[in-house]
């Protein structure tokens, strides 16, 4: 098993890398993910008997990233309106069925799986089309998937205090601290590739790095906690050793969403200031 995860870690490594320099490729890749992440998520749902409307949630789950990339936007706030717009339309769909029996849940539970696994991670697609997105998407990566593969490592060599045995009973806090650890790391050495930007001092990297892998962590439980309310070990069964596509991307949706807003608000006061990067 430990073989086979790193095998596929290692390939779904450098699948990734290649794919931030083609970004036809890259996007592509965000919309795939995004897609099966959402069948996985809906399919999980649906072995609690919770009856919800699976295929509108995974075609507007598709419509949101391809949105971003195509740069629509119909009023400022056009994201409040997508999901506005997708309300009233599981309002409609719920009025022409038979039986009104856990609509709230149903609507919900559609509602929550768009946000949660479309909404947050087409922030990939956002980070993408900032200044110098390519770097800063591989800036991400590193301390995000470091943060996964340092709490692997420290917690199978040294881990012996759990950290939440209900919701995931092999994470412990030596994995934790080592995922941290190993967070900052990556966050440091992506300077190499980063621009010389005062918000990407070696203090400000340290923050960077620390903040997601803290967040990283959030997402990872956060998904074991939806698993484990489901009565599942893996979301699926795509990557050997991994599980499915939910359980590779589960921090990065805690982690693109800040990362984007930080950097975009850095920027942000950058042109307005006058004083440029």
């Amino acid at each position: 098993m430990v073989n086979r995860r790193i095998l596929t870690a290692t390939l779904l490594g450098f699948f990734s890398i290649s794919t931030l320099f083609v970004e036809w490729l890259y996007v592509a890749t965000v919309l795939v993910l995004i897609s099966l992440g959402l069948y996985e998520f809906f399919t999980l749902i649906e072995k609690k008997g919770i009856s919800m409307y699976k295929y509108f949630g995974m075609v507007f789950g598709i419509v949101i990233p391809l949105s971003i990339y195509l740069r629509f936007e119909l009023t400022r706030g056009w994201e409040l309106l997508f999901i506005a717009l997708m309300l009233i339309i599981l309002f409609i769909l719920q009025f022409s069925r038979r039986e009104s029996t856990n609509a709230i849940i149903g609507i919900s539970t559609t509602m929550f799986g768009i946000l949660y696994i479309s909404w947050f991670f087409s922030f990939m697609i956002k980070i993408k089309l900032l200044p110098f997105g390519t770097s800063l998407v591989g800036c991400l990566l590193l301390a995000t998937k470091g943060a996964d593969i340092g709490a692997f490592l420290v917690g199978m060599r040294w881990g012996k205090h759990t950290l939440i045995p209900r919701i995931s009973p092999k994470k412990t806090l030596e994995g934790t601290c080592g995922g941290i650890l190993f967070s900052v790391l990556g966050a440091l050495a992506s300077k190499s590739f980063l621009p010389d930007w005062p918000v990407f001092s070696w203090l400000n990297m340290i923050v960077i790095g620390f903040s997601l892998g803290i967040l990283g962590l959030l997402g990872d439980l956060s998904e074991s906690l939806i698993k484990r309310d489901c009565a599942a070990k893996d979301s699926n069964k795509i990557f050997p050793g991994m599980g499915g596509v939910l359980d590779v991307i589960d921090s990065l949706l805690f982690t693109a969403p800040v990362f984007y807003f930080y950097m975009n608000y850095y920027l942000s006061r950058a042109f307005t200031s006058g004083s440029g990067f």
